[in-house]
């Protein structure tokens, strides 16, 4: 009963975090004339991988490596496979030429760079973690000089210009709900798992992972309600990005990370990079540049696989 409460509590402050936090990003993308998506990739992908990144990196020091790894790496097939499918599925969103171009290539960087990072010797090192920081930075650096929109936005006209200290305030309070909602989410649901005896990286990789990524789901689905879809796809591209290139890099600089459970290399690094890769020719199949509702279901359906073929 208790693990019950602390799920729908957790839900509860996820959506509210996720409507203020979009409502603060809106105003800063205004006030600041940055594209939509920058912001989404930026300002809204840092708060709703918090959560991520708080996780991992207790888990990572109280000596859970796989509870770390699997944490992320699950929340990026998530992040596309369910959340995104989710998104799209209520309604279709446009993209443009800066979405293959920028967004997507550095997404598949950051996975190719920790494939590459720790499926030979089964360690993420102090030093990769400062690389992958290092890149993290220098790609905000250029997204915030060079990015241009990527995403069609239907541009709502209740959009308006909110006085400063209120969108430091919605992003704090809508950062902090979205932190304490997963918070809670994954005390209840881990709290169910364990219970049927779960492995480290089974709970990881499916129930603390999309426990963590429920502040996505949150800030994507209030996003395309409010017709704000450049902020949906670009939060959920960044917080992929944020989560390999930040959370385990920062993860890893903090303590070295060792993979125990060997399903992790063997399946789950390869479900991740598929996945990943699927998007783009999605993009232009059926419909060039836009992802409808017919991907949404085929993103729901590999998700369904993946999460059979690691329950199994």
């Amino acid at each position: 009963m208790g693990n019950l409460l602390f799920i729908v509590l957790g839900l509860v402050l996820l959506i509210f975090g996720g409507n203020w936090l979009l409502k603060s990003a809106v105003a800063l993308s205004l006030r600041l004339a940055i594209p939509k998506i920058v912001i989404g990739m930026t300002v809204v992908s840092f708060a709703t991988s918090a959560p991520e990144l708080i996780v991992s990196v207790q888990a990572a020091l109280e000596g859970f490596p796989d509870l770390a790894l699997g944490n992320v790496v699950g929340s990026n097939i998530a992040n596309l496979g369910l959340v995104l499918a989710i998104t799209v599925i209520m309604g279709s969103i446009d993209v443009r030429k800066g979405f293959y171009a920028t967004d997507w290539p550095m997404m598949m960087i950051a996975s190719f760079l920790f494939f590459g990072f720790i499926y030979f010797d089964g360690v993420l090192q102090r030093y990769e973690g400062v690389m992958m920081v290092t890149l993290l930075f220098i790609f905000l650096v250029y997204l915030l000089r060079y990015q241009k929109t990527a995403v069609v936005d239907e541009l709502p006209e209740d959009d308006i210009i909110l006085p400063l200290y209120k969108i430091v305030l919605f992003l704090g309070v809508g950062g902090v709900a979205l932190w304490g909602g997963s918070e809670l989410l994954i005390r209840g649901a881990v709290g169910m798992a364990s219970t049927f005896g779960v492995s480290d990286r089974v709970i990881g990789i499916t129930v603390v992972s999309v426990g963590t990524s429920i502040p996505e789901l949150a800030a994507s689905v209030i996003a395309v309600l409010k017709k704000e879809k450049a902020i949906s796809l670009g939060n959920l591209i960044g917080s992929n990005i944020f989560n390999l290139l930040a959370v385990l890099g920062l993860t890893s600089i903090i303590t070295p990370i060792t993979v125990m459970d060997q399903g992790l290399l063997s399946s789950d690094i390869f479900w991740m990079l598929g996945i990943s890769f699927l998007i783009l020719p999605l993009v232009f199949f059926p419909k060039g540049l836009r992802l409808g509702w017919r991907d949404g279901i085929l993103l729901l359906l590999v998700y369904a696989v993946f999460v059979f073929m690691t329950l199994k």
